[in-house]
């Protein structure tokens, strides 16, 4: 065993000797007498009495509280005063594309998140929130009965719910959700003994829903140039819509099939199964300085026919705005979808959506589907090009003779020169406007391309090169301050459209005489004033329109290649030399136009 030390034990020894004597000298312990203990019972018995009339005091404050509070609902809310005390609950429905929350206070969904999506940010796609949103009934039971403020009584079974609005057991409202496999869930209202409730001169019901939508995209500026409100009427299935561009609103008085919250890509559809009673108020306000793009709201009138057991079936459509799976249901939800009108619509319905979702079956790369896209559009419009090309060349081997013309004229008698240049044009069989009625076929189609690319789901969050989100503007510079009329940033893209834009104005400039010389600048500005516009617009668009001007300089050059300028000069003089063709009505009609001219100032000259 180790040996202790002496200095250490005796260290050990005099540290405890002074611990003693320090706690019974400068910390002694006080003996309580019996006086002393009779004074602590009677504060511990006097701080129990307090308390006990505290007590009472407030279980008495309380059940006048709670009377009061029972006395107000009543008046407030009459046989659904016991609906107006309740917790908040949620309950969910899910499928594989959307989660659907509900709150049992109002019965009625709190937000919905499509699983498929992402905002710009990353975060999950949320169509609207609690404090976004806001859906309810409004009735009378001899006071005013509006659900957003009561709570229900909720009951799930699988992907169905069930919440009750309970007055007693034989006097409820009832709400049935029903979530089907895709973007349709069912709504069912019943009301079970409300006829004895709600007043005889009552026919109807008002039922509110507002939304204010979240910015979820790149570009707040785009989003909100296709958010808004569309509806159908059920007589003619037409689709109308609130405009989109300013604070609007409107009182429908015609029945509707159905009510849209659209945004740019995904929409929220309210579907009433027998068609929504008239009058229906929309209203659109747009939010300048807010997080949220526009506040959209609806009114209802439901119709109520005193039924003991009375029911009304709608439906609610939250999902992605793409054509196909709008155009499933048979219900001109794909009008949602701005495709343009007229032929515009057409060529993007019948021709490019088609080919677009053809290309995508084979590839997953979105900028060399557009590749593939121009070069097929290119290619079928080609005799139209070509057609194009040899009017040209033509105006061009006819260039010096016009000029000549033009020149002789250009200050004694201007009209004059437009005669005999129309004459020059018939003597050698050339049309004028033979390099303009070619390009009209091509028209719809840049036309439509203008309006799918920005409204196509499929290119949303696409990236391709240096462009992030095919769908939203390309950038590869911030600058420092904002341009009006062109923005924050630098597009790409959209600097080569204009480069190949001024270019090709150039090439087809060259054949342009007399008159048409002093429209060049027109023709030269009009892709420098597009360069704003683009600037903030679809990369997927401006790219599309560049590739469109390199694959018409190809055409071009392999069409110089096998026209021959000094053949078509011979040709045109062997035309000379033929006899006149018989004028056309187009050509007597700007004869007849022209001299009326001539007579006219001549009267002025006068």
């Amino acid at each position: 065993m180790k040996q202790y030390d002496k200095n250490s034990l005796i260290g050990l020894l005099l540290m405890g000797f002074i611990l003693i004597i320090f706690n019974t000298y400068f910390f002694p312990q006080a003996e309580i007498t019996g006086t002393e203990k009779k004074d602590v019972t009677e504060i511990v018995t006097t701080i129990n009495e307090t308390q006990v009339k505290q007590s009472q005091t407030e279980l008495v404050a309380n059940a006048i509280v709670d009377s009061l509070f029972t006395q107000h609902f009543a008046n407030q809310y009459g046989v659904f005063a016991n609906t107006a005390i309740g917790t908040e609950e949620e309950f969910i429905l899910e499928n594989e594309k959307i989660k659907i929350i509900f709150s049992t206070k109002g019965g009625r969904i709190s937000s919905v998140i499509l699983k498929e999506f992402q905002t710009s940010d990353g975060l999950p796609l949320q169509l609207f929130d609690p404090d976004s949103s806001r859906f309810n009934l409004k009735f009378t039971v001899g006071e005013p009965i509006e659900t957003e403020n009561l709570f229900f009584s909720s009951k799930q079974n699988g992907n169905s719910l069930n919440m009750k609005l309970i007055a007693d057991k034989d006097h409820y409202l009832e709400y049935i959700y029903t979530l089907s496999d895709d973007y349709i869930i069912d709504f069912d209202i019943n009301l079970v003994g409300m006829e004895s409730l709600i007043p005889q001169g009552v026919n109807f019901m008002e039922m509110q829903w507002q939304m204010k939508t979240p910015q979820t995209e790149k570009s707040k500026s785009n989003q909100d140039m296709y958010t808004g409100i569309q509806y159908q009427y059920s007589a003619d299935k037409e689709v109308d819509y609130l405009s989109f561009t300013s604070t609007d609103e409107d009182k429908i008085t015609a029945r509707l099939n159905w009510v849209a919250f659209k945004q740019q890509f995904f929409s929220s559809i309210f579907i009433a199964k027998d068609g929504f009673e008239k009058p229906t108020h929309l209203e659109s306000e747009k939010n300048e300085n807010s997080k949220y793009i526009k506040d959209l709201s609806a009114q209802f009138e439901l119709p109520y026919e005193h039924k003991n057991n009375e029911q009304l079936n709608f439906q609610f459509y939250f999902g992605p705005n793409h054509y196909k799976t709008l155009e499933s249901y048979n219900a001109s939800f794909e009008e949602l979808i701005p495709l343009g009108w007229g032929i515009f619509g057409w060529v993007n319905k019948y021709i490019i959506i088609n080919l677009f979702d053809f290309l995508s079956k084979y590839m997953s790369n979105y900028g060399m589907i557009i590749f593939l896209l121009t070069i097929i559009i290119k290619l079928a419009l080609s005799p139209f090009t070509y057609k194009a090309y040899l009017s040209q060349a033509k105006m061009k081997v006819l260039k010096p003779e016009i000029d000549k013309v033009t020149e002789k004229h250009k200050k004694k008698d201007p009209m004059k020169a437009q005669q005999e240049t129309m004459a020059l044009y018939r003597k050698a069989g050339v049309n004028p406007m033979g390099g303009c009625l070619p390009m009209l076929f091509q028209f719809p189609i840049l036309i439509a391309m203008f309006r799918f690319f920005p409204a196509s789901i499929e290119l949303r969050q696409k990236s391709f090169l240096w462009a992030d989100d095919l769908s939203s503007y390309d950038s590869i510079m911030t600058l420092p301050w904002d341009i009006p009329f062109y923005g924050d940033h630098v597009s790409l893209f959209t600097l080569l459209m204009t480069i190949s834009t001024v270019m090709y104005t150039k090439m087809n400039s060259q054949s342009m005489g007399g008159q048409m010389e002093q429209m060049k600048w027109i023709m030269y500005l009009m892709p420098i004033m597009f360069l704003g516009f683009f600037n903030n617009y679809a990369a997927a668009l401006s790219y599309y329109y560049f590739l469109a001007n390199i694959f018409t300089f190809s055409q071009q050059y392999f069409m110089k290649r096998f026209i021959d300028d000094k053949a078509i000069l011979e040709q045109l003089e062997a035309n000379k030399k033929k006899p006149p063709r018989p004028k056309s009505k187009f050509q007597k009609k700007l004869e007849e136009m022209q001299k009326k001219q001539e007579h006219q100032m001549k009267k002025r000259n006068k």
